[in-house]
């Protein structure tokens, strides 16, 4: 009797249906997280300036005061949470940061012992 295994690619080297259909909703997911970002982005640019140019030829204090940009501020801090939590970590440091810091420091320690 013939045994049965998952195979990861058909005869021909194609990806299994399977496989290439759940790369492609991993894909149009990044998609979606992408798009919703810039559009985060766009409304916060459009809705910032407004208010800021609205509170600073309206108010007391101008441009000068902390209120006039208070919201773009605080709102600003979510923005970047919403950044990390699409592009992640990796767009600071980059994939391999941590492999190229050790490596560095290790580098540094073998030359203090020479």
């Amino acid at each position: 009797m013939e045994k049965y295994s998952i195979k990861p690619y058909e005869e021909n080297n194609e990806p299994s249906d399977f496989r290439r259909e759940e790369a492609y909703l991993r894909a149009k997911k990044k998609v979606e997280t992408l798009v919703g970002f810039y559009w985060h982005l766009a409304v916060y640019i459009i809705v910032n300036a407004f208010l800021i140019l609205l509170i600073g030829f309206y108010s007391g204090d101008g441009f000068r005061g902390f209120g006039t940009y208070a919201t773009a501020i605080f709102w600003g801090i979510g923005l970047l949470f919403h950044f990390l939590g699409v592009f992640g970590p990796d767009f600071i440091f980059g994939k391999d940061w941590e492999k190229r810091k050790i490596k560095e420091f290790m580098d540094k320690e073998e030359q203090n012992w020479k």
